[in-house]
């Protein structure tokens, strides 16, 4: 949530011309890695579903990041910022892959199959 809001303010003060595209992606794909964490969260009795709104979670996290790579690029974001927020979003994916790695350290309910 800290780092959508983050890419939330940073977007701001770009160009007007950007609002209706990289302003509208960057904001999109940053609350979309807040929102499939959250999904995923309340997935976790189910090991597959989990791990697959942690995927999506992934992709849209990378995709921040090439966006952030993009604004800088364009001059919209100085270079400590943009290093900032993709080291926020290095962090995030880092915390996702481990999950995706290790689901049962983090998915509850039955798993003797229902037979207990």
């Amino acid at each position: 949530m800290d780092a959508a809001m983050k890419i939330f303010e940073m977007t701001k003060s770009f160009p007007v011309e950007e609002k209706y595209s990289m302003v509208d992606q960057m904001r999109r794909s940053s609350r979309s890695v807040a929102a499939n964490l959250a999904e995923a969260w309340r997935r976790r009795r189910y090991e597959a579903a989990f791990t697959a709104k942690l995927n999506d979670a992934e992709a849209e996290a990378t995709e921040v990041q090439t966006w952030i790579e993009l604004a800088f690029r364009c001059g919209y974001v100085d270079q400590n910022a943009a290093a900032e927020l993709d080291q926020a979003y290095e962090h995030i994916i880092g915390q996702i892959v481990t999950m995706i790695r290790q689901p049962e350290k983090w998915t509850v309910g039955d798993r003797t199959g229902g037979k207990g």
